[in-house]
């Protein structure tokens, strides 16, 4: 029997701890109890949201509608060849969680994406990526399920169309399927990205470069800059690092010799938002409730009782200012109900 709930308080869904109520709220542990909900006809012609483990949402308001938590769990390999295994992964299982599994069993591929809140089915939605590394990489598909149909529809990598923190499932497809498992293809010899951000930096201190030191090493860097959600409520960068034109990014380094960047592409560069909004002088300051962590400016915290709209404020003036300042437009990586 599928768990549902109505008047449901969101406070421990979002890890903002935003207050505020879902008129029903679903956890379906299934696919087949997916399929019965989304046929009862009350949930029929409503507005519908499927919400992950809540780290990159926030609400400004009562949700009016159907919120649906999938808990479908499972990891097992599918099939592996001499190099690779793939591994299918429940949209219900905890991102992190599975990293260490595949760390544990020897796999390689997404150790770099450790200490990353969320699901597994959340990944390939935001193409979710960290120090050199991009989930949408690894995925080969995606099994999902049309909301307005039932239909079970499985989707290739190239059908996904991952963008930079961006897939097909949070741009044309936003809230026409829920993902029930995602296949990862991982190596069974890992090679290690380790020039990114401070990472050989880290390593340094083990014996040994392996999947267990990289992941450790990750998590050090993580725990050092980013705030626990359980002690300071936040969904993590909140901005998405905007990507330049060579020629736009030249105009900029004269201007702004200390810039940071990362070269993408022959004639784009992505430019850190958290210089940026540093640069602003926003880290650490607040508006009200609403903050700007002391240690990495792309995190807004809540810092007690503050509400969405006025955490959403505070992130169009740190927008405001940034393009004021450079001229460049900074996206919300978190999506905003």
């Amino acid at each position: 029997m599928i768990e549902i709930h109505e008047n449901y308080s969101l406070k421990n869904k979002n890890s903002f701890k935003i207050d505020v109520n879902s008129d029903y709220f679903a956890i379906p542990k299934s696919a087949l109890q997916i399929q019965g909900l989304i046929a009862q006809k009350k949930f029929k012609n409503i507005p519908t949201l499927i919400l992950g483990g809540g780290c990159n949402i926030l609400f400004t308001d009562n949700f009016k509608g159907l919120i649906i938590n999938p808990q479908i769990k499972g990891l097992g390999v599918e099939d592996k060849t001499h190099e690779h295994v793939i591994v299918k992964a429940g949209a219900g299982e905890n991102w992190d969680s599975f990293v260490e599994w595949t760390v544990k069993h020897g796999y390689g591929g997404i150790e770099n994406l450790s200490l990353i809140p969320g699901t597994v089915g959340a990944s390939p939605v935001q193409d979710i990526g960290a120090y050199g590394v991009e989930v949408k990489n690894v995925i080969i598909k995606v099994n999902a399920i049309e909301l307005d149909t039932g239909k079970f529809r499985v989707f290739n990598n190239e059908e996904c169309k991952f963008i930079y923190r961006g897939s097909i499932f949070k741009n044309e497809l936003k809230g026409k399927y829920i993902i029930t498992d995602v296949y990862f293809k991982l190596r069974k010899k890992p090679t290690f990205i380790t020039n990114y951000g401070n990472i050989g930096q880290e390593l340094s201190k083990f014996d040994k470069i392996d999947l267990k030191t990289v992941r450790q090493a990750v998590i050090n860097i993580r725990e050092t800059k980013l705030p626990d959600p359980e002690n300071i409520p936040n969904a993590g960068s909140f901005f998405k690092n905007p990507v330049v034109s060579k020629q736009k990014y030249d105009e900029l380094l004269k201007q702004f010799p200390d810039l940071v960047s990362y070269p993408i592409e022959k004639n784009q560069v992505k430019l850190a938002a958290g210089w940026l909004i540093d640069y602003c002088a926003w880290k650490g300051k607040s508006i009200g409730q609403a903050g700007v962590h002391k240690k990495q400016a792309l995190v807004l915290v809540n810092n007690g009782n503050a509400n969405g709209k006025e955490i959403l404020f505070l992130a169009e003036e740190i927008r405001k200012s940034v393009a004021q300042e450079f001229v460049v437009d900074l996206d919300f990586e978190v999506n905003i109900y």
